[in-house]
């Protein structure tokens, strides 16, 4: 593996440069692109038959998610940012085009399998090559701007979604959700590469080892995160149907909702984040992200929704750019790719296994859905006490 060890960008660099401007965009409209469908899924795997299987929506997604993510840090050290961010969004492409072909239980799921490579290259990419070109003492407000991008794009997106369904068909949402994919890569055509000492692909890229799976530095940001986010998991597989149950006409709402209050918080927590520690800040995001999970258990009127929906959108507004920025901070500097990955595969392991227990356990009965929030909110307050314990076992051993 050639080294990758990047100067350092100076100081006094501004932090919205073209490039980075260009980054945000490509972000936004690749979250677009692949969140604009989830609200509608459940509706249309129901429709096919296979409405028993409404939990593998999610988390065949996150399978291959989190399988690729080795592959993409390793392919993101070597060839570099951009083609690995190219490999996801050209998933996300070529699904959106065949979902209206491949129109029947099997033919579905295996797209969702397919799909989730979309999401284990093109945030690796990103990440890394953002954190290239932004000043180390704004590496956390730069993973703010960008987790606000993608999570305006991902919230924008659902409702339109929605709409496409209910004046046209789930075939014009599909279409919508290639061509958004497309312009995402359109935009980033003029993008000069990051990496130095770029290599040509090599099949010998694609054997990973153990040291490539993940980072051990990294691995205190790889618990936190599955601890705070197997709720994300849960929330994408049940709110769908928590919205009908409560008389929440357009399933995409939740997301708007989630993403205005995201969006309030991220940059103001990046900043904290890089001013006072991660750990402080990602503390404080347990917290909520416990509180909505309990929210979202007791609510029966679509008041009781909407305000979980904003509480977690709070907790996950301060919990992104401070996890995304721990990372980097905590990861070798020679291989980033590879501590990217390690964050991003633990994130694909808590949404996978959240969306499948949320499934599994639920089981289209509405008495089931309250115990699998709380539990979810036990696992957000596990990643609290295990952010305190870390403090505390760093004090005792201060010098």
């Amino acid at each position: 593996m050639p080294s990758s060890h990047h100067p350092a960008v100076p100081a006094d660099m501004p932090l919205y440069t073209p490039a980075f401007l260009v980054l945000c965009l490509s972000h936004a409209l690749f979250a677009g692109s692949f969140n604009m469908m989830i609200p509608e899924l459940p509706a249309y795997l129901t429709s096919l038959g296979g409405a028993e299987h409404k939990g593998l929506i999610i988390s065949l997604f996150t399978i291959t998610a989190g399988i690729s993510r080795p592959f993409s840090g390793k392919l993101s050290d070597s060839i570099g940012r951009i083609p690995v961010m190219y490999i996801g969004v050209l998933a996300c492409v070529i699904c959106g085009v065949l979902y209206p072909v491949l129109a029947f239980v099997g033919g579905f799921l295996a797209l969702r399998f397919f799909h989730g490579f979309s999401t284990g290259f093109k945030p690796t990419g990103t990440s890394a090559y953002a954190a290239d070109i932004v000043p180390m003492h704004r590496r956390g407000e730069a993973m703010g701007v960008l987790g606000i991008c993608f999570s305006v794009g991902g919230a924008a997106a659902p409702p339109l979604g929605s709409w496409l369904v209910q004046v046209w068909s789930i075939n014009a949402l599909f279409i919508a959700s290639s061509l958004m994919a497309a312009l995402s890569m359109a935009v980033m055509l003029n993008l000069k590469e990051t990496l130095p000492e770029k290599q040509a692909f090599a099949w010998r890229f694609l054997r990973v080892t153990k040291d490539d799976i993940y980072d051990p530095r990294a691995m205190p940001v790889a618990i936190v995160m599955v601890l705070c986010y197997f709720g994300y998991g849960v929330i994408l597989t049940l709110v769908p149907d928590l919205s009908d149950a409560v008389g929440v006409g357009n399933r995409g709402t939740f997301f708007t909702l989630f993403t205005l209050a995201s969006v309030a918080t991220r940059l103001f927590a990046g900043k904290l984040s890089d001013r006072h520690g991660r750990e402080p800040v990602l503390k404080v995001s347990a917290l909520l992200i416990a509180a909505s999970m309990a929210a979202f258990a007791r609510a029966n009127t679509p008041a009781m929704l909407y305000l979980a929906s904003v509480l977690f959108g709070l907790g996950n507004g301060v919990f992104a750019p401070a996890i995304n920025a721990w990372a980097v901070d905590l990861g070798d500097p020679k291989r980033r790719g590879r501590a990217m990955a390690t964050m991003y595969i633990a994130l694909e392991i808590a949404i996978g296994t959240g969306a499948a227990g949320a499934g599994w356990f639920f089981a289209n009965q509405m008495d089931r859905m309250p115990g699998v929030f709380y539990f979810s909110a036990v696992l957000s307050l596990g990643g609290f006490f295990y952010l305190m314990a870390r403090k505390q076992k760093h004090e005792i051993h201060q010098p």
